[in-house]
Order: structure tokens, then C-alpha cells, then sequence
């Protein structure tokens, strides 16, 4: 059996869908950390069946819009002194910037480079966005 120790400061990402924990890895960009990041992928949830966890140590400071978009049931724990000292609920953001792509070909933010795709939530149950440039409805599950 492996053992991942505990971080003594940072932030665990838990509770993720399995299969998920690397799309958030990337999506974070958290190959370019200096840090010790750990990356426990299928590990056994009693709630879930499995799950993927990302330990990140030293560091609090990433972006929470990126891990509500791909899975917005995952928790936020904030470690100091090898305990959990904060809890986040994560919430699908009202706004997005560049985090999702529009699927229609013919919008700008798809057919132009220097356009950055804008997304507005309309349904937080369904999880669902509109693209503010030409009206596409861009489901999160999908």
C-alpha cells in the first residue's frame, strides 16, 4: 500500500469525480508550481465508490472558478499546522473568462484569436452557461 503523507500548509482539492483530478491539474497549471503538488487518482470514497485528490502544498492561492467549472461537488480544504482549518464550498461562478470554449463555429470568440470566450450562468441547477457573444447554451457536464 502506498502512504501519501499530509501536507503541513496548503490546500487539498477532495472529493473529486474520478477522472477528473488531472483536467483540474492542468487546468490550474499546477505543473509549473515549485511546489509539492500530490495527484491521488481512483482512491476508495464511501460516498463516491472513487475519487481524485490533489494535495498542493504551500499554496492557497489558485483559481477556485477552474476546479467549480469541471467539478463543482469537489471540497476545498485549507491546511495550516498539518490541519484542516477552513472548509469552501465551491459555487458555479456567475462569469466566465476564458475558462470555456464556445462550441459554435461561427462566434467570434471561436473564429478570432484575439477574442477570449465570455460565458453567463443561467441555470446553476442545470449548470449551464450562455456564451455572451452569440447566445450558445454550453452545458458544464457535457
Amino acid at each position: 500500500m502506498i502512504e501519501i503523507t499530509s501536507i503541513k500548509e496548503g490546500i487539498v482539492i477532495d472529493h473529486i469525480k474520478a477522472g477528473l483530478g488531472m483536467e483540474i491539474f492542468d487546468k490550474l497549471n499546477l505543473r509549473q508550481l515549485d511546489d509539492e503538488v500530490a495527484i491521488i487518482l481512483n482512491a476508495n470514497s464511501t460516498q463516491h465508490g472513487k475519487k481524485d485528490i490533489l494535495k498542493i502544498a504551500n499554496n492557497v492561492d489558485i483559481n477556485l472558478d477552474v476546479v467549480s467549472i469541471i467539478d463543482p461537488s469537489a471540497t476545498i480544504n485549507i491546511i495550516k499546522g498539518e490541519k484542516v482549518v477552513d472548509k469552501l464550498a465551491l459555487k458555479l461562478p456567475k462569469h466566465v473568462k476564458g475558462l470555456l470554449h464556445c462550441q459554435n463555429p461561427k462566434c467570434v470568440s471561436t473564429s478570432e484569436r484575439a477574442v477570449e470566450s465570455e460565458f453567463s450562468l443561467i441555470d446553476e441547477e442545470e449548470k449551464t452557461y450562455k456564451c455572451d457573444y452569440c447566445g450558445h447554451i454550453y452545458d458544464v457536464e457535457e
